[in-house]
């Protein structure tokens, strides 16, 4: 089953398109790059400015619009440039060089990451969000998926997701986790981190998730990749970062933000539970504490 791509209102055409660039045709990408450079000029552009900014033609543009983004056409997209609101590039942190203060890379890792995590919450879909909280909720067993720099992700995530009543587990080790994976079932969810959808272990653990049954939920970076064609939902959200760098990290924290996201919507549907579960937690770490 493909990824649930459902529409909301309250969804960024930036977050969208920036999700999909990677995997678009070079004149697609040289269209989308304009767009992104600076969205609240090109609502003042006309489609035969667009076209000239990114050498194309106007043929293009719209069809870039109407056959890439899913809108109706150019004035549509402009429309939903300005539902976005006024957009303030962040400072590129490769602009910073040697002869710049530490600082300064301080202020731009910092001001990427706040402009990432403030699109993400235009970027996730509500409605999948929604079912995936769902999901999750309902599931008896969580499996968190996750290779390489999501490991920690995953890792982090199963711990808290147990303290708040949720039967999670994961393994760093990726042959353990394709056998448990393996030995799921209709019950359980698995969800997978990754920032590009592309990592050949995930994609094995989640193939046999899928095919035994259960649930399969991922949080990634971009819209079309192997991962999100193998899940049921998809969550997507990531990085300013177009480029698959190792691995952006901007991306690592709003994946971070929407686990802890789901945490805390699971913890306000189902209080009790977690309740509970907090208690215990506490009660278990006070030994550890001076």
């Amino acid at each position: 089953m493909a990824a649930d791509r459902a529409e909301d209102g309250r969804e960024s055409i930036s977050g969208r398109l920036r999700a999909l660039l990677p995997n678009l045709s070079a004149t697609a990408q040289r269209i989308g790059q304009v767009i992104l450079a600076d969205p609240s000029a090109v609502v003042q552009l006309t489609v035969t400015d667009v076209a000239a900014r990114s050498n194309t033609s106007v043929g293009s543009v719209v069809r870039f619009c109407q056959d890439d983004l899913e809108l109706r056409g150019f004035q549509d997209l402009k429309l939903r440039l300005a539902a976005d609101g006024p957009h303030t590039p962040a400072t590129p942190i490769q602009d910073v060089t040697a002869s710049d203060p530490p600082a300064a890379a301080l202020a731009a890792v910092l001001n990427v990451s706040a402009t990432a995590l403030t699109e993400a919450t235009r970027a996730v879909t509500p409605a999948t969000f929604n079912r995936a909280v769902d999901a999750i909720g309902k599931a008896t067993h969580l499996l968190l998926v996750g290779v390489g720099t999501s490991a920690p992700l995953a890792q982090d995530a199963a711990y808290r997701f147990r303290s708040v009543g949720i039967h999670a587990e994961t393994t760093a080790d990726t042959h353990m986790q394709h056998v448990m994976a393996q030995l799921a079932g209709a019950d359980t969810v698995a969800l997978a981190i990754s920032h590009t959808g592309q990592t050949r272990e995930t994609l094995t653990t989640m193939r046999a998730a899928r095919t035994a049954g259960a649930t399969c939920i991922a949080i990634t970076s971009f819209a079309r990749s192997p991962l999100t064609e193998l899940c049921d939902l998809a969550l997507i959200a990531g990085s300013a970062e177009t480029h698959h760098q190792v691995e952006a990290m901007t991306s690592r924290l709003v994946h971070l933000a929407i686990l802890d996201a789901l945490r805390v919507s699971i913890t306000l549907a189902q209080p009790e539970r977690a309740e509970r579960a907090q208690r215990l937690t506490a009660d278990a770490l006070i030994d550890h504490r001076i």
